[in-house]
């Protein structure tokens, strides 16, 4: 998976659609991230103990990885990422500005 935590990333279809958002948590067995602010589902919550209120809680669901693409911290530019070994050690980089992320 190229995309991993704390990468800036630009969401390019749903009903989210060119929102921006840092990855708050990778899913690689499901293909999925979780990005802050994004994908945004409201869930029910039942009183546990006598007295207490019920409530309404907003969570972030994960969003498949196929639905954004990586922000290149350097150029600033919506890019595709690829892989070139930098000092015998294997990097991301931008498509766009040779960069590496």
């Amino acid at each position: 998976m190229k995309i991993k935590k704390s990468d800036l990333v630009l969401v390019i279809s749903g009903n989210d659609r060119l929102k921006k958002g840092k990855v708050v948590k990778v899913l690689p067995s499901e293909n999925k991230v979780l990005i802050e602010g994004v994908n945004i589902a409201k869930k029910h919550v039942k009183p546990k103990r006598s007295g207490e209120k019920g409530q309404i809680l907003q969570i972030a669901k994960p969003i498949s990885v196929s639905k954004v693409k990586l922000i290149c911290p350097k150029c600033n530019a919506v890019s595709r990422v690829g892989y070139d070994v930098i000092a015998e050690k294997k990097a991301r980089v931008c498509k766009k500005c040779g960069q590496e992320i």
